[in-house]
């Protein structure tokens, strides 16, 4: 029988059609999105939705933008894939500019962001034997309480979360983890066998905790003193979203690896990337590491795109002066159906008074005023607009949340 490819069915149809045929590995918002541009969504009949989360900071820049859609078409036009096992043109200049842009010296590019954190555990542990000397097989890395770094079979092992590990064991070994934003914690945990330190510098799943103004620049000192790298997951955090090109900038810190991916893909393609210094790259060689899709010509046109929008500073400046807007909006929410919020630059946790409705229940009142968000963690919900939303349109936004919260 061949699939049907009628375009008139309804969002329920739709939603329907999905269940039998679709794993239910998500619950989503009973909402069919067909078309998009900017910071506005629109539904199979025609309804239209501001979008509050932009796929999880993967659309920083908002669905379709122009820059980003014309560097797409431009090389769809040219070429699209090589696999690593030829060179490609455009691949050099994405890496010049990535790593001029982070600071850092090399670029391992791959495509999801779980892939990069898998990558970078990789490269972690070969430089861990190969340049600090830890006898094989011995090597730790510590991660934080309360993490989120992905979905595979050896990040979820060391995450706390029963529902993402329930299931899915036995889990890889070789990870210790301690207390987010606890200095002192982590220095108990890391010994002469340790490769890295691995943390979010806001934790996004968590609920955007941010941590205490030095904690940062403490695990830099930390992972300094002891000897093993420093490796910042800023795959949601970073690429402006916080008001800097990333989150560890607000302490002025340089970590040794940066995982970063969402955004750097534009929101078209899945792009992601491990940056480092050159000693810790340079411990890969060929055939150890690779990936067919890695640093695929039509991923690196888009992302020198992306690295280019934001080396004009123009979207960090711009969830700088809108952060301060999200901020205000939702101080003057608490106690008034917020019970706390934390935000920095735009992207914010938003905890909802649980006698007023559960996250998911406030998120699907959103959906019917017209703005899309998305729970977390019980009464929490996300908000990471697009880093392209007017302040009008954002105070829209909070003042249907305002609405909802009755």
């Amino acid at each position: 029988m061949t699939p049907s490819l009628d375009p008139i069915r309804t969002s329920d149809e739709l939603i329907r059609a999905e269940a039998p045929v679709l794993a239910h590995n998500y619950h989503p918002l009973p909402v069919v999105v067909a078309r998009a541009e900017g910071v506005w969504v629109e539904d199979v009949e025609g309804h239209r939705y501001l979008d509050m989360l932009s796929g999880y900071s993967a659309l920083n820049f908002g669905h379709r933008h122009p820059a980003l859609i014309a560097a797409a078409h431009r090389q769809l036009d040219q070429l699209t894939l090589t696999s690593r096992a030829f060179h490609n043109d455009r691949l050099a200049g994405f890496a010049e500019g990535l790593a001029e842009l982070t600071g850092l010296d090399m670029v391992l590019p791959m495509n999801t962001g779980a892939e990069a954190v898998e990558s970078g555990i990789k490269v972690a542990r070969k430089w861990a034997y190969e340049v600090k000397g830890v006898p094989a097989d011995r090597a730790t890395i510590v991660v934080a309480d309360g993490n989120f770094h992905g979905r595979t079979t050896t990040i979820v092992g060391f995450s706390d979360d029963p529902t993402a590990r329930a299931g899915f064991g036995p889990f890889t070994p070789g990870f210790r983890s301690v207390p987010y934003n606890d200095l002192a914690a982590l220095e108990a945990a890391v010994d002469e066998t340790t490769a890295a330190v691995l943390i979010e510098p806001i934790q996004g799943e968590a609920g955007v905790l941010i941590p205490d103004d030095g904690y940062l620049t403490g695990v830099r000192e930390l992972t300094r003193r002891a000897g093993c790298l420093f490796v910042a997951d800023e795959i949601q955090s970073g690429l402006g979203r916080t008001g800097r090109t990333l989150a560890v900038d607000h302490e002025s810190v340089l970590p040794d690896v940066l995982l970063l991916g969402k955004a750097l893909g534009g929101g078209i393609v899945p792009v992601s990337a491990v940056v480092a210094r050159r000693e810790v790259l340079e411990v890969l060689r060929p055939g150890e590491h690779g990936s067919t899709f890695g640093g695929n010509p039509l991923a690196a046109a888009v992302g020198s795109a992306v690295v280019g929008l934001l080396a004009t500073g123009e979207f960090q400046r711009r969830a700088t002066e809108l952060g301060e807007v999200l901020r205000d909006g939702l101080a003057a929410l608490v106690g008034r159906g917020v019970t706390s919020y934390r935000a920095r630059g735009l992207w914010a946790g938003v905890d909802i008074d649980p006698a007023l409705g559960t996250g998911r229940e406030i998120s699907e009142r959103l959906m019917r005023e017209g703005i899309l968000a998305k729970d977390t963690h019980g009464s929490t919900i996300r908000l990471a607009p697009p880093l392209t939303i007017t302040s009008e349109e954002l105070e829209s936004a909070l003042a249907s949340l305002e609405k909802v919260l009755v």
